[in-house]
């Protein structure tokens, strides 16, 4: 027990177990290894850092898709749009999804009121080839509908939801109608003059301009369920799902651990989506690929699908006329 409160071997895995704990709806129980206090400064540094995280300018450009890439004839037609590889490493098993036309993603949303939709559902209704989930929502007890996203949700352009003015900047994850990948923060006016398509507010941004932003498994918040977006200089996007809970099978990876996949794979640019309980990745006919901690999947406000004709798909706002005030995320 001395090893564990006064070595630093055993302090960086004590703090390394509070922050896994910090991931999950126990956070509290953290403070039985760092304290109340540290718990509390373990968090605000956290914060601040995701936000410092955010702020370099992404100046990455992406290969625009040959000619034939949308069905006009050519070589990159007999190319299959989607590709899953399994993940595997030290304690953790997950998948990376890559989409080669970055167009061919929409941001999806539940299609009633009032609560969520789980991702299998969202790619069986729309016929999507397949889904992962995306933005953060509010959770109170970690038991909720789903169904109130935080901060931005943006969809074939249009504003659907927000809980910030037009000034003000978030962590934001998504598209703009090039398919390039934006990620980090900014304001929603700037991310409307930059013609954004399809976004979430998420964070950290963990890969900016071809560089890991986290320095080692210390700053890499835990070890959990990931979802993580990213895109290589091709333009392809890379959707990474690691499973975690699961002793025997998978614990979980760190935000390190992500980083290093995403630049292995040829990530430029690439950041966290929800993950936890909300992590999934889904294919053809709702099928789930992947093992959620919570069996099935939980109910989500949004999901990232990929369809082999975008254009057909309808995605009504669902939050149209609504507020954060109008909507009780507890009541299911």
């Amino acid at each position: 027990m001395a090893w564990f409160f006064l070595t630093p071997s055993g302090t960086s895995l004590r703090y390394r177990l509070a922050d896994t704990i910090i991931t999950t709806q126990h956070r509290v129980w953290a403070k039985y290894l760092v304290g109340e206090k540290g718990l509390q400064e373990r968090v605000a540094a956290y914060a601040k850092q995701f936000e410092e995280m955010g702020e370099e300018r992404d100046t990455h450009q992406i290969e625009q898709p040959a000619a034939g890439a949308d069905g006009a004839g050519g070589a990159e037609d007999d190319q299959p749009l989607t590709k899953i590889e399994t993940v595997d490493g030290k304690g953790y098993h997950g998948y990376l999804l890559t989409v080669r036309d970055p167009k061919k993603i929409r941001l999806v949303v539940p299609n009633k009121r009032g609560k969520g939709e789980k991702v299998s559902s969202m790619v069986e209704r729309t016929g999507a080839i397949a889904g992962v989930n995306a933005g953060g929502f509010a959770d109170p007890n970690w038991k909720g509908n789903g169904f109130q996203p935080i901060g931005l949700v943006i969809s074939q352009g249009k504003i659907f939801y927000r809980d910030i003015g037009m000034d003000q900047s978030t962590q934001i994850v998504g598209l703009d109608k090039n398919g390039k990948m934006i990620a980090g923060r900014y304001s929603v006016n700037e991310l409307m003059d930059l013609g954004i398509s399809e976004a979430v507010s998420f964070s950290p941004r963990i890969i900016v301009n071809g560089k890991g932003l986290i320095k080692n498994h210390s700053q890499g918040w835990g070890i959990a369920p990931r979802t993580v977006m990213g895109q290589k200089e091709d333009g392809s996007i890379l959707f990474l799902i690691i499973d975690g809970r699961q002793p025997g099978y998978s614990i979980g990876a760190d935000l390190y651990d992500a980083q290093q996949i995403m630049l292995e794979h040829g990530a430029v640019i690439a950041a966290n989506l929800d993950g936890g309980s909300s992590t999934v990745l889904v294919t053809e006919g709702g099928e789930i690929v992947n093992k959620p901690s919570t069996k099935g999947g939980r109910y989500l406000p949004t999901a990232f699908l990929v369809f082999e004709d975008p254009s057909s798909v309808s995605v009504p706002n669902i939050w149209e006329g609504l507020t954060a005030k109008d909507i009780d995320p507890s009541k299911w």
